[in-house]
């Protein structure tokens, strides 16, 4: 009987622990970035590239490829450029 509890115990654990990890590293990475000109900064959340060019008119600035796009997985991407020791 304490086994049968330990691995149902257990299974929740490892079941919660497996959602918790997905949901942190599902960052989405969109193919287009939004580079304003002035200080605007950058918006790189963009499906295509007409959505861009849309958030860019009348405000100024142009549409880019995002640089992370591609790439891989982005919190990989920063986990190599950024290590904790």
């Amino acid at each position: 009987m304490r086994a049968l509890l330990f691995g149902r115990a257990t299974l929740a654990t490892v079941q919660a622990l497996d959602a918790a990890l997905t949901e942190a590293q599902a960052y989405p990475v969109y193919p287009w970035c939004a580079y304003y000109s002035g200080r605007g900064g950058t918006n790189c959340y963009f499906a295509n590239r007409w959505q861009c060019q849309q958030a860019v008119s009348g405000v100024g600035g142009y549409c880019g490829p995002n640089p992370f796009y591609g790439a891989g997985d982005y919190a990989s991407v920063r986990a190599k450029r950024y290590r904790r020791y």
